[in-house]
Parts: C-alpha cells; sequence; structure tokens
C-alpha cells in the first residue's frame, strides 16, 4: 500500500533516514562522501564494517556489476536514436519537417505502449518482457534503416518508427532492482536514486554526441544501427541476472492503474510541467547558439547542463535527505525555478559562453528534483506495479519535453531566442505551484 507522508514504513521510521548501523559511524570519522553509494553494492543483510575496502563494497551483491553494466549499455541508445533518426531521415530525404514528424510519432507511440509494456513487466516478469520487447523496437529500428536506406515510401517511416515503442523502460527495471534489493532502508534507496538520475544525464549526454558523431563519420545510417545493437546487448546481459530480479507480486488481475493511487495524479502533474523544462530549455538553446552563429556548439553547450545535473545527483546521493518526501521535493523544485532564471539573465548578454555557464549553474537542480519525485512515485505505488508507476512518471514526463518543445519554438520564432528561455522558467513555476498545492492538500 502507499506510504502517506506521516505514515513512513517501521524501518524508516525507526532508523530515520540514512541511520543504518554503523552509518552514522563513519560520517563521523570524516570518511568519503561516496559511501552512501557503496552501500548499493553490499550483499543485503549484510553486516557492514566502516574499514572494507570501498571497491570490494561496491561490487560485493552478486550480479550488481552486470546488470548496472547490462542496464547502462541498454540506456545510452536512448539518447542516440533520435538525433541518429533526424540526421539519417534528413539527409536522405532533405525534408527536416519530414525527421520531425517521424520522431515527433514515436514519441507519441512510445506514450502510449510504455505504461502497458510496464504492466507486463510487473505481471510476468522483467525477463519474460523486456527482451522480446526489446527485440521488437530493434527490428523496429532496422526497419526504419532499409526503409530509409533502400527509398521505401515516407509512410513506411513512420511505421517502422513507431514499432520501437516497446522498448522496455530500462531506467525503471533498475530502480525497482535496487528498490528490491534494499527494501526498508530509505538511506540505500535515495542513494540508488540518485546513482540512477546520474546515469541518466551521462547517457542523455553522451547519447546524442555518439549518434552524431557516428552518422557523420562512418555513414548515415551507422547511429540508428549501433543504437540497436546496444540495446539489445544491453538488456540481454540485464535479463540474465535474475538472482537480483525482482519476484513477480501475486496481485488481482483486476488490479487498476496506479494512476487512480492517491497523490500519484498530482505527483504526475509535476511530472509534466519538469518535462517541459527540459524541452522547452533544448530546443532554445539550440536557436540561441544558431542565431549567434555558433549552430555546431548547441550540444556541448547541453552537454554542460547535462554534467551539471549529472554532478549535483551524485552529490544528492550521498546526502542525507530531509525526512519528508514533499517538503523535499518542493525544496528541490524551488531551488531549479530559481536557477532556470540565471540562463534568462545569460541570454541577454548575447554570450553563448555566458550561457553555457548559466546552463551548467541551472542543471545542478533538475537532477535532486528527479530524484525526489522518483522517490515519491515509488513511495505511492501499490506494491506489485512499481515499474508501471515508475513508466507513467517518464510517459509524463515525455509528454512535458513535447509541450516544452513546442511551446519553445514558438516562442522563439514569434519573440526571439533570448525571451524563449522565459519558456523554462515559466514551467519551473508551473511546476512549483503544483507541488506546492499537491502537499497542501495532504493530510
Amino acid at each position: 500500500m502507499p506510504q502517506s507522508d506521516n505514515q513512513a514504513p517501521p524501518a524508516f521510521e525507526a532508523r530515520g533516514p540514512g541511520r543504518s548501523p554503523g552509518y552514522g559511524k563513519r560520517r563521523g570519522g570524516g570518511k568519503s562522501r561516496l559511501a552512501p553509494y557503496l552501500r548499493l553494492f553490499e550483499p543485503h543483510g549484510a553486516t557492514r564494517t566502516p574499514r572494507h575496502n570501498p571497491y570490494a563494497r561496491l561490487f560485493a551483491t552478486p550480479g550488481a556489476r552486470a546488470f548496472t553494466l547490462g542496464n547502462l549499455i541498454a540506456r545510452l541508445p536512448m539518447g542516440m536514436f533520435s538525433v541518429s533518426a533526424v540526421i539519417m531521415i534528413a539527409g536522405s530525404r532533405g525534408s527536416y519537417a519530414l525527421a520531425g514528424a517521424v520522431t515527433a510519432t514515436g514519441l507519441a507511440a512510445t506514450a502510449l505502449v510504455a505504461p502497458w509494456t510496464a504492466r507486463l513487466v510487473d505481471r510476468y516478469g522483467q525477463a519474460r518482457i523486456a527482451v522480446p520487447a526489446t527485440a521488437l523496437a530493434a527490428l523496429g529500428s532496422l526497419a526504419l534503416l532499409l526503409c530509409v536506406r533502400f527509398g521505401a515510401p515516407d509512410w513506411t517511416l513512420f511505421a517502422a518508427y513507431a514499432a520501437t515503442a516497446s522498448t522496455p523502460n530500462t531506467g525503471g527495471m533498475s530502480r525497482a532492482r535496487w528498490a528490491h534489493l534494499h527494501k526498508g532502508d530509505a538511506a540505500a534507496l535515495h542513494t540508488a536514486n540518485s546513482f540512477e538520475q546520474a546515469a541518466d544525464e551521462l547517457c542523455f549526454m553522451l547519447g546524442p554526441v555518439l549518434g552524431a558523431f557516428l552518422c557523420s563519420a562512418l555513414f548515415p545510417e551507422a547511429g540508428t544501427l549501433t543504437g540497436a545493437v546496444l540495446l539489445l546487448t544491453g538488456v540481454l546481459i540485464f535479463a540474465a541476472q535474475r538472482s537480483t530480479e525482482p519476484p513477480v507480486a501475486a496481485r488481482s488481475t483486476h488490479a487498476g492503474s496506479p494512476l487512480r493511487t492517491p497523490g500519484m495524479p498530482a505527483i504526475l502533474s509535476v511530472f509534466l510541467a519538469t518535462g517541459a523544462v527540459f524541452g522547452s530549455m533544448e530546443v532554445v538553446t539550440i536557436a540561441f547558439a544558431d542565431d549567434r552563429g555558433h549552430a555546431s556548439a548547441a550540444g556541448a553547450v547541453l552537454a554542460l547542463q547535462a554534467a551539471g545535473s549529472c554532478a549535483a545527483g551524485l552529490l544528492y546521493g550521498s546526502v542525507r535527505p530531509a525526512r519528508s518526501l514533499p517538503r523535499r521535493l518542493l525544496t528541490c523544485i524551488a531551488a531549479m525555478t530559481a536557477l532556470m532564471s540565471l540562463p534568462l539573465l545569460a541570454a541577454a548578454t548575447g554570450s553563448l559562453l555566458t550561457l553555457a555557464g548559466a546552463l551548467l549553474l541551472a542543471g545542478m537542480a533538475t537532477a535532486p528534483t528527479m530524484v525526489t519525485g522518483m522517490t515519491l512515485v515509488q513511495r505511492l505505488t501499490p506494491e506489485g506495479q512499481l515499474n508501471e508507476g515508475m513508466t507513467l512518471a517518464v510517459t509524463a514526463l515525455l509528454g512535458g519535453i513535447a509541450a516544452g518543445s513546442a511551446t519553445g519554438g514558438w516562442t522563439v520564432e514569434h519573440a526571439s531566442a533570448p525571451y524563449g528561455y522565459v519558456v523554462p522558467l515559466s514551467a519551473a513555476a508551473v511546476a512549483l505551484l503544483l507541488s506546492a498545492a499537491a502537499k497542501a492538500r495532504r493530510p
């Protein structure tokens, strides 16, 4: 059952966040701030001694290294596919409008299909569903590649790319494994979610760069082909680690969607607004760089934002979080809203270098917001539906990204690129209001 703010699980209530046995001694002894991350890989229930080799502790859990490696390999293509498809289609058909429409169709299909795929994962297990779903998605990518390569009609591009919507939420499955391994340990789950968010940022920072490089250095289809191979390989490695796979929870076949859980619609609306921050920031930054005659530098500038978020996510996971999740989320979103004013101020100077520094700082509030939001989603989601609950959050995020991209593009076209940074700031403010309203409604 979902936990309310005042009804924490017994283990969380008894120990408090970050107060597992021996934890206070490590902190008091001045040990590395990486210590919470090392706890993620300890055998569940093992007795920890503060002087153990941290690297031995890091890889102590059987299968932890393998499922983490496999998941990272599978997650990297998530940042490659869209960029690779745009380059491949636009280069072959000479139309960015067609390329954008195809990728938008794939995004819409994913928003519709992903929750159903996640429900099947919860019901039948990660390995049984993720592998065939990934194989279907890889075939969709290969079909798109062949359609472009051999000049098939335009409608076939839409059909092929829509097939990739069966791609499972690999990040959600990884978070579900950490939740299973460290059930009841709020501090370890906080660190695990921080690690996963940092991994998301790293993959979405490197993915577009790798995809663009492969398409330009080798051949236009290289990015899509490599992404499909990496996705299938990573999921196969991940699914092979059966010892860490969460057991399938017995539940009624009539169990409803986690969307009906009290508090879930409110947090999903926050994810929707947060997604608009990301989507609008990307489009406006590309337009700003192009307007200054440095379109090729847009990717590097956006990578700085992701780098700031990645670093902040790792740091956030090393500190003991506040006890109340809603209050913590409200604080994180307030910080994100404040920092989103920096790109607007930097853009007014007209300097791309100044903007890059502002985006680096602005990105530092996004990972803590996402980490806390995902932790709250895990707390609200009924047992046995964790993959579906987290996929709903990702779907809301994708919807916000699409809306933010469209709004940011419209603003840039009808006003100017610097004014476009009003959109992510406004979206962050909306997320803040929604979070405050949700917290006020909680008992």
